[in-house]
């Protein structure tokens, strides 16, 4: 018999339901494919609740592992998310694995998915055929002239755009995922950030468009300045002007007003959150190793081969280490692909370090993390011993050896209940 889902049991879409039925996040998808300017995912922290960061990253098979203890010390829970740390479609991999594996393995539970749009049409279908029931879309703009204003960078496939062009891709990715969606009996919220003098006299528009694309809800989301960001002096929008803006969009669309800006690691009730006290359930499925589709290696830009020490450039061969019981074994060394390629260099590199998940390094530049990162490679900046390294890669060791968190370390935060962040 075809399991029937509950639709209206999903907290985040239905606000009277919000202190029974719980939800958890799933931290598969650590790639983002745009950039924007209020956004800052280089620091998690424990006491910090914001979207764009969690504790750690999981692939398919933990997820599932994972899925099945927080179900079973929390109940309550009727949806599975994925809400990045990054973008689900810029790791269309796993995270329909994911998905696949989720519905296959609890039939009765709402899958949802949050998401920038802009990777989201080839696999609508297949949504469709998964029963995903929810979506959340970040819409911040529908005007490319203030679009441009909000996004650094657009990443279709290889092809990064910029400027005018990048938001006039993006806007149109995500009006045709929306009326796809909406086409295949989908709910649909989308998600607006405000930011003060860049679009927040825009958000009237932004909900008459999405109202005639028959969205379900609205979500305005004040802007949070953010370190190290081209926003971060923009000043948060108060409750009076939060107030004021949801009461216009209101007579377009209903408007969210329980938002607790979850993380990528949100687990629990709403306003009963357990992410804290479930996280070493969280970083102890990280640690496992499920077989033949993992990717077992670490590789280490070294020296001598006792500290991580050089940048990925400088790097002429890498060390690959694996476990070995309680410990780490040097497993081999690898050749690097040689200078003056250009791109090339660095697609060349994914191949050679194909079965390792991260590669260690001092530093490296844009380019490089962007494409060892399509290939599903986590590029982690650190300093001092490669043993420190692997132990944080391995089993969520040590991480303040490492020069910021980069590709889902942590270093620090802005202290006990910050809410600083960006959009997932």
């Amino acid at each position: 018999m075809e399991t029937k889902l509950e639709i209206n049991r999903h907290p985040c879409f239905n606000a009277e339901v919000k202190g029974e039925c719980g939800r958890v996040h799933l931290p598969v998808a650590p790639k983002c494919n745009i950039l924007c300017n209020y956004c800052n995912r280089k620091f998690d922290c424990v006491n910090e609740s914001r979207p764009g960061v969690s504790s750690a990253l999981l692939n398919p098979y933990q997820a599932v592992s994972y899925m099945e203890q927080v179900l079973a010390k929390e109940p309550r829970i009727t949806v599975a998310g994925i809400a990045g740390p990054g973008d689900p479609f810029a790791n269309p991999q796993e995270a329909m694995k994911t998905i696949r594996l989720v519905r296959e393995r609890f039939p009765e539970i709402l899958i949802c998915l949050a998401t920038n749009g802009l990777g989201l049409l080839p696999h609508l279908q297949e949504l469709a055929e998964l029963k995903v029931s929810h979506l959340t879309l970040t819409v911040n703009a529908v005007d490319p002239e203030i679009g441009q204003k909000i996004y650094a960078w657009v990443r279709d496939g290889k092809v990064i755009h910029r400027g005018l062009e990048a938001a006039e891709l993006l806007l149109r990715r995500q009006l045709e995922a929306i009326a796809g969606l909406k086409s295949l009996g989908m709910t649909v919220k989308v998600n607006t950030i405000v930011i003060p003098g860049i679009n927040d006299l825009h958000v009237a528009a932004v909900a008459r468009r999405m109202a005639a694309l028959k969205v379900d809800v609205l979500n305005l989301m004040p802007v949070y300045p953010n370190a190290d960001t081209p926003f971060a002096a923009i000043p948060e929008p108060d409750a009076a002007q939060m107030a004021s803006l949801r009461e216009k969009a209101e007579g377009f669309l209903p408007q969210m007003r329980h938002c607790t800006r979850c993380r990528a690691d949100a687990v629990g009730l709403l306003e009963e959150d357990r992410g804290e006290e479930l996280r070493g359930c969280l970083t102890a499925c990280a640690r496992l190793v499920p077989g033949s589709g993992d990717r077992p290696y670490v590789a280490v830009a070294t020296k001598e081969g006792m500290l991580v020490n050089l940048h990925l450039g400088e790097a002429q061969s890498f060390q690959i280490w694996g476990q070995n019981g309680e410990g780490f074994k040097l497993m081999a060394e690898r050749p690097a692909p040689p200078p003056g390629l250009g791109a090339q260099r660095w697609w060349d590199m994914a191949a050679v370090l194909k079965d390792c998940r991260a590669v260690l390094v001092s530093a490296l530049g844009e380019t490089p993390r962007s494409i060892l990162e399509e290939c599903g490679i986590q590029p982690l900046e650190m300093g001092g011993f490669i043993e420190l390294g692997l132990q944080a890669v391995y089993r969520g060791g040590p991480l303040e050896v490492l020069k910021g968190r980069r590709g889902g370390l942590a270093r620090g935060c802005s202290g006990p209940g910050s809410r600083r962040g960006c959009d997932a």
